[in-house]
């Protein structure tokens, strides 16, 4: 780790973007992750980058299409209902098999909703959200030196995979300010051969064609089955996930991002009282962790998922535990932050309900 630094979520990952060689970035203000663009347009224009406000999050992301084509380390950022917009362009890039980074900084919904964080975007990012069978990797960062850090791995994964990578944060994590300490990372060390691109063709090869048009339905079906085979390569490869207190755990917390954040303080209270739980953090929300859920339902009582929306992972979560234990929920919405009290509360009823009905089988 280099230089410690207080940063505002936004900006630490747009100084990771430069940090990570990044070279272009398209992008539209939206609050609350208008900073990376403003950041960007300052900083990252000093150092080399390319940077532009588009007239529409509908054109920055073509933007991004053209530039990821072409070869080059390429991002852009909106919120909830900017990355909505999106959604047609990010289905090209997926379907060409094209790396770039997408940061969502999330707000409440639906609709042009609140500016405040939420978590309702999970679905969009995970199961696709435009058209076609394709996957993002997601990775949901917990605090602003994970907004820091997952820029780098970000973009190694989308270089490795060919593939769109999406950073799923919310706007409480884009606006808090953290200690944050950048990494040591060289993008020369980094780079990766993309003899795909186009970048002109010399006579030596054929001409490099990108698209994610393919009429013949033959063609489209064996794409289709490509993209599939490398989307269960990142389940094999790529899953990632944090467990705090689980050795001995009797009840399950699962949440992610800032509701991990207050998960994590309401195991400590639940530990305080003699309550056994852990916490179960999916830090790539696709690839989801299932194994290592499904794992630990077989030595558990009950799991309590804990979202700042209606209920979207906790269906992941259900799949996972394949009816071993009892699932219960607890959300805030539309902006609404969850406090450990509350978490603790909701905690307490699912421990409550596992004890009576131990007691009535006895």
């Amino acid at each position: 780790m280099s230089d410690i630094q207080l940063m505002k979520g936004n900006e630490a990952l747009a100084e990771a973007a430069i940090r990570a060689g990044c070279q272009a970035y398209f992008g539209y203000p939206i609050t609350p992750q208008s900073e990376i663009l403003e950041y960007l347009a300052d900083e990252g224009r000093q150092r080399g980058m390319i940077v532009l406000q588009a007239e529409s999050e509908v054109a920055s992301i073509n933007m991004v299409y053209g530039a990821a084509g072409a070869g080059a380390r390429v991002m852009t950022s909106s919120s909830s209902p900017g990355i909505s917009l999106m959604q047609e362009g990010i289905s090209y890039i997926a379907g060409a098999e094209l790396p770039c980074l997408i940061v969502n900084v999330s707000r409440g919904g639906p609709g042009l909703g609140t500016i405040q964080p939420s978590q309702g975007d999970y679905f969009q990012a995970t199961k696709g959200g435009g058209h076609g069978d394709y996957r993002l990797i997601v990775l949901a960062p917990a605090s602003v030196q994970e907004m820091a850090d997952f820029v780098f791995d970000a973009f190694d994964l989308a270089d490795r995979y060919r593939n769109p990578v999406m950073i799923l944060a919310d706007g409480a994590l884009g606006q808090m300010m953290e200690k944050v300490a950048f990494r040591e990372y060289d993008p020369e060390q980094h780079k990766v051969p993309k003899p795909w691109a186009t970048v002109g063709k010399p006579k030596s090869r054929e001409r490099n064609i990108i698209t994610s048009l393919h009429i013949q339905p033959e063609k489209m079906e064996q794409i289709n089955l490509r993209l599939q085979e490398k989307y269960r390569t990142m389940g094999e490869r790529e899953v990632r996930y944090e467990l705090v207190e689980t050795d001995d755990a009797e009840y399950l917390i699962v949440g992610y991002g800032l509701a991990a954040r207050i998960a994590h303080r309401a195991v400590e209270q639940a530990r305080a009282d003699g309550i056994k739980v852990g916490l179960v953090r999916p830090i790539t929300l696709f690839p989801f962790p299932s194994d290592i859920i499904n794992t630990l339902a077989h030595r558990t009582r009950g799991a309590l998922v804990v979202e700042m929306n209606a209920g979207q992972m906790v269906e992941d979560v259900r799949l996972a535990v394949n009816g071993l234990i009892p699932v219960a929920f607890y959300g805030r919405m539309g902006g609404m932050v969850a406090s450990p009290e509350e978490v603790t509360a909701a905690l307490n009823v699912l421990v409550k309900k596992d004890v009576a009905q131990h007691a009535e089988a006895y």
